[in-house]
C-alpha cells in the first residue's frame, strides 16, 4: 500500500471508494465544461445566493450525491442478475436441459429451418454432373 501522506493510506489494489476519500479530498479539481438548461442554471443560482455557497460546491454536492445513488442502484441490478444466474447455474449444472431443449428445438424445426439449406441442381455441364455424382458416392 503507498501513501499520500503519512496519514492517509492509498491502496493500489483491493481497494474501494470508503479508502479513497481522504486521497480525493488531496486532488486538485479538474475543470470541466456542462451545459445546464436555462431553468436549472437560474434555480443553481438562486439557490447559491440564500445559501452562501458557491454554486460550485453546489454542482459538486449534487453530482456526488446522484453518482452515489446511481452507483447503489447499478450494484442492486446487477447482484441481482449474479444470483439469477447462480441460481440458474445450480439448476443445471451440466446444462444438461438446455442441451436436451436446443436437440428437441433442432429435431421439431429442421424441415422448416432456412439455415439448413437445400441443394440446388442447376445447369448440367459434363463436369459438373461427374464432380457431383464423384461427390455423392
Amino acid at each position: 500500500m503507498g501513501t499520500v501522506c503519512a496519514s492517509i493510506p492509498m491502496p493500489f489494489s483491493g481497494f474501494d471508494a470508503i479508502s479513497f476519500i481522504g486521497y480525493f479530498a488531496l486532488m486538485p479539481a479538474i475543470a470541466s465544461t456542462h451545459r445546464l438548461e436555462p431553468d436549472v442554471q437560474v434555480a443553481l443560482e438562486r439557490l447559491s445566493k440564500h445559501l452562501q455557497r458557491p454554486k460550485n460546491r453546489l454542482i459538486n454536492e449534487a453530482v456526488k450525491s446522484y453518482v452515489q445513488r446511481k452507483s447503489r442502484e447499478l450494484e442492486m441490478t446487477l447482484e441481482a442478475s449474479l444470483d439469477a444466474l447462480r441460481s440458474y447455474r445450480l439448476r443445471d449444472t451440466d446444462f444438461e436441459q438446455s442441451i436436451e431443449a436446443f436437440v428437441d428445438a433442432e429435431a421439431k424445426f429442421a424441415s422448416a429451418d432456412p439455415a439448413e439449406g437445400k441443394l440446388l441442381r442447376t445447369a448440367k455441364s459434363s463436369a459438373r454432373t461427374k464432380i457431383r455424382s464423384l461427390l455423392d458416392a
